[in-house]
């Protein structure tokens, strides 16, 4: 008599073992959430019968189970785009689509089927699971269920399954074929029956084991099984049984009564395999899942690192970069660790990728913090974004590190004008560097055009009010609608602004009418001006409203450079879409004639500027020269706003890397101002804790601050920059030790980066590698990245690599509740060297202002040269005895600071006498770009 292999127990207590795993894993991770989902397409009883056995069994087990049910007249398309949804949910782990689809449309089960992710292929039923198991490659491969099922019953026997008989009556594509391919990865000799095998009988009477899916009731009798055999039967048949009530039973494809006298197991039906179907479902629901996990374990990243082919003497920045060819953009995103889903493709070389990644990563650990800065520079720049580079070639392509560069986008005005481009410069360089350089993916543009529909507002709002009675403009501002009233979203944030607690129109009264349509704006207050992505000094003071139709409404204003705009500082400091659009609306553009503050939101406008700026919030993914990967997004004007890359691009990048891993990203300017702004605005609003600085120097600007002649940007060197001299050097090293000291207050280790040049003499740069340690350099080296690209910063990187596992102290320079005055003072003496600071009239009667309006809490962003520590450009080295003068104060409120100015800040770049865009064409053959430097 044969032993009952009951699916039924079986199933149950796999289920049981399946819900104590779960439970298990939430402990430590309790984000883990298996997710299955089963699409139907159609209402079949008996498929509704099927799905919900499977949606208690998962529920059962503590998964997420959805069913998605699609009407009768679904198309093959829409169906398809079900499945491509579920296929970019991450929270989706298992899919199966519910077979037969009633349509009434022709839809190809193979196509719909062969649609799903192989990986969330919980059925085993695509080509490439299939292909596979066929290949016996069963790594990745999803097993079938009812296959698996079968395997498992199979082996609960205690049967040893290696050197094994087996037959399998049925070459479906469901059961008989990858049963057979099952067998034979147990090392089972295998023999596949079917309906036309000659001596099916006698074939079957050979097995030790028997697995019949012939969809034919009872056709295997008692003769048909070796004795002692395991008999596996994954039929399910209604035949005719008049002691029935439903005047029907179920039987299998074996005929039990008889099968059960010969053979040593059997499975019944129901009750046998049926129940393991099931069961397999969800263990392989849990089974991808758990994939899913061990991807979130981020290891080191399997990355193709591109080589490089280094010349001697360096070739130009153009030259070195057409020489590399990038990696197409989707597979570096695949190789960080990026979904489908989360890639936005523009083109090959470039991407944007959305914030659902950072959703989907919140729960991971972050990796290192490292910022880049540098000392005060000369004219000409010390090599931030370069070494930024370097570095990040040197962890990623040397060391085998996982390593993000994160770096601003640069201004196409420079680009052409006098500075050219920022993507790093010869051997450490973003790729394709033309794209870097130009209009990349259109962030710069959404930002003027958001920043002009504002300053247009102003414009509009400010003329209407004074050609219009109340009564007009509540007429035009609210209009009636089929004879009914009603504020929009936007419009209803203003009355709460006002302190006007009434959502119905008709409910206001005459008082609040007024204060509800009049801004009352003061021209003589407007901040906000406009602004365009190209140098044009003759735009620095214009005047408008000159036109006859505008009514003599004229005013002077003044065009800034577009990263010059406040929306480009939001865009830099936000930390997802609802506080952009937040941020947007608080920016202050004006104060109306009694004082308080005018904002977008009040304009109406802010909604709108969120929109033209939803693409712009998503960082843009690049590439190195050695194929490691960046992300360029933002790119504040580093005077008058922060000038720093992304919080977002930072946050995405740290949860990319892992744990191990590191994200490196540049601040501009000198220490004093980009690394002090880094430190006390932008790590205040991303809760971000930086491991380590990098601090770049280099002994051209050391010469300089030790008292060497001037640099001037596009004038040759004077001799002193690259003739020998140690002495200009040791003086100009109190520029470098005042900027160590800066660092160091903020409780963060430095290491000095010697950005080594070809005309720097070794004497030189140990003097500075010397000076640096004895400074309180966590370490100082010489690089040469510039040159040798990763390789020439190995060094570097392994000193980075040590100091990030240094306990960091990190504090804030000040505390926000303090005045206003008190902070810009504590930044002045402790930053800059300031003996104290004076606040001229205009500055004084600002503050006072912004105290009034609510605005003493907010981080100071300091707007000074950044040619040196004081106010004065022409002062270098670490100059002393001096007051700091702040001559006015501007709230930039949306992004988040008070910014006073000290001495004339330019916002409006012009161009010089040969500009670069001399140097700049296109080959109208190849089409590539020409003579960017």
């Amino acid at each position: 008599m044969a032993q009952l292999l009951s699916g039924t127990e079986i199933a149950k207590e796999i289920r049981l073992q399946l819900q104590h795993y779960v439970q298990e894993v939430v402990k430590t991770r309790p984000e883990f959430k298996p997710g299955l989902v089963v699409v139907q397409v159609g209402d079949r009883e008996d498929s509704n019968v099927y799905i919900r056995m499977k949606g208690k069994a998962a529920n059962d087990v503590g998964l997420n189970f959805e069913h998605v049910k699609l009407p009768s007249s679904s198309t093959q398309r829409e169906v398809l785009d079900v499945i491509d949804r579920l296929n970019e949910d991450p929270d989706v782990h298992g899919m199966i689509v519910q077979l037969p689809m009633e349509s009434s449309h022709p839809i190809d089960a193979h196509v719909v089927t062969n649609a799903i992710n192989p990986a969330k292929d919980v059925d085993g039923l695509t080509s490439v699971n299939a292909g596979r198991l066929a290949r016996q490659d069963m790594e990745g491969c999803m097993l079938p269920c009812t296959p698996r099922g079968c395997l498992e019953l199979i082996q609960r026997t205690g049967l040893p399954i290696e050197g094994k008989s087996a037959v399998v009556i049925g070459r479906s594509k469901i059961v008989g074929a990858p049963m057979s391919d099952l067998l034979r990865s147990q090392n089972a000799t295998v023999t596949m029956c079917h309906s036309r095998t000659q001596n099916l009988k006698s074939v079957a009477a050979t097995a030790d084991i028997l697995v019949v899916a012939i969809g034919r009731p009872e056709m295997v009798k008692g003769d048909w099984v070796k004795p002692g055999a395991v008999v596996i039967d994954c039929g399910i048949n209604s035949i005719p049984d008049d002691t029935k009530k439903s005047g029907k039973r179920l039987v299998g494809d074996v005929d039990f009564n008889e099968v059960k006298e010969v053979a040593g197991w059997l499975t019944p039906v129901p009750g046998g395999v049926g129940p393991m179907t099931v069961a397999m479902l969800i263990k392989n629901t849990v089974d991808a899942a758990i994939k899913g996990l061990e991807k979130e374990e981020v290891g080191q990243w399997r990355m193709e690192f591109l080589p490089l082919a280094l010349k001697t003497p360096v070739p130009s920045d153009i030259d070195i970069a057409k020489s590399q060819q990038p990696k197409n953009i989707a597979i570096l995103a695949s190789e960080v660790g990026l979904l489908n889903s989360e890639v936005e493709l523009y083109g090959k070389k470039k991407a944007k990728v959305t914030l659902d990644a950072l959703k989907r990563l919140k729960d991971r650990p972050n990796g290192k913090y490292v910022v880049v800065t540098g000392i005060t520079p000369t004219p000409l720049g010390e090599g931030k974004s370069t070494t930024t580079i370097g570095l990040c070639q040197a962890l990623g392509a040397h060391l085998k590190k996982n390593v993000f560069a994160c770096v601003r986008q640069p201004s196409q005005g420079p680009t052409f004008g006098i500075k050219g481009g920022a993507a790093g410069g010869g051997y450490s360089q973003v790729i394709p560097m033309e794209e870097f350089n130009l209009h990349l993916t259109g962030d710069i543009h959404a930002i003027t055009a958001a920043n002009n529909l504002l300053a247009a507002a102003i414009e509009a709002r400010m003329f209407h009010e004074s050609t219009q009675s109340d009564e007009a403009l509540w007429k035009r501002l609210v209009p009636a609608k089929k004879g009914k009233k009603s504020f929009c979203p936007i419009q209803l944030t203003r009355l709460q602004n006002l302190g006007i607690a009434k959502t119905n129109p008709d409910d206001l009264t005459p008082e609040e009418i007024k204060k509800f349509v009049r801004l009352d704006i003061d021209p003589s207050t407007i901040t906000w001006q406009r602004v365009m992505d190209t140098n044009d000094r003759f735009l620095r003071k214009i005047t408008i409203g000159q036109g006859p139709l505008e009514k003599g409404h004229t005013r002077e204003t003044q065009f800034d450079i577009s990263v010059a705009s406040e929306i480009m500082a939001v865009l830099a400091l936000t930390t997802g879409l609802a506080d952009m659009r937040e941020r947007l609306g608080k920016m202050v553009v004006a104060s109306d004639k009694e004082g308080n503050p005018v904002s977008a939101d009040d304009l109406g406008v802010s909604g709108a500027l969120a929109v033209l700026m939803k693409d712009a919030i998503k960082p843009t993914l690049m590439q190195t020269l050695e194929g490691t990967p960046v992300f360029v997004h933002a790119g504040p004007f580093a005077n008058i706003a922060h000038g720093n890359s992304s919080i977002l691009a930072d946050m995405i990048a740290l949860k990319l890397v892992g744990e191990d891993g590191y994200a490196v990203t540049e601040a501009g300017f000198g220490a004093d101002i980009g690394m002090e702004k880094f430190f006390d605005i932008k790590c205040r609003y991303s809760g971000l804790v930086p491991n380590a600085v990098v601090l770049v120097a280099t002994v051209r600007a050391l010469k300089m601050h030790g008292g060497g002649p001037k640099v001037v940007a596009g004038v040759p060197l004077p001799s002193e920059y690259v003739q020998e001299n140690t002495e200009l050097v040791e003086k100009g090293c109190c520029n470098l030790k005042k900027q160590i000291e800066n660092a160091r207050k903020y409780g963060v280790a430095v290491v000095v980066c010697i950005n080594a040049f070809d005309t720097d003499t070794d004497s030189e740069l140990k003097t500075v590698q010397s000076i640096a340690r004895e400074s309180g350099a966590f370490d100082a080296i010489i690089s040469r990245h510039w040159a040798e690209g990763g390789n020439g910063a190995v060094s570097l990187a392994a000193a980075v690599e040590k100091a990030c596992k240094e306990s960091s102290q990190f504090k804030f320079l000040y505390d926000l509740e303090l005045p206003i005055e008190q902070k810009i003072e504590t930044i002045a003496k402790e930053i800059y060297g300031a003996d104290g600071i004076e606040l001229l009239p205009e500055a004084q009667q600002r503050i006072e202002l912004f105290k009034k309006q609510g605005f003493n809490d907010l981080p100071i962003c300091m707007a000074k040269t950044h040619l040196s520590l004081s106010h004065d450009p022409n002062l270098k080295g670490t100059p002393s005895g001096f007051t700091l003068p702040i001559r006015d104060a501007r709230a930039s409120v949306g992004a988040g600071f008070i910014y006073p100015l000290v001495g004339q800040m330019s916002t409006m770049p012009g161009l010089p006498t040969r500009p670069c865009f001399y140097e700049i064409d296109v080959d109208p053959v190849t089409e590539e770009v020409l003579g960017l430097s």
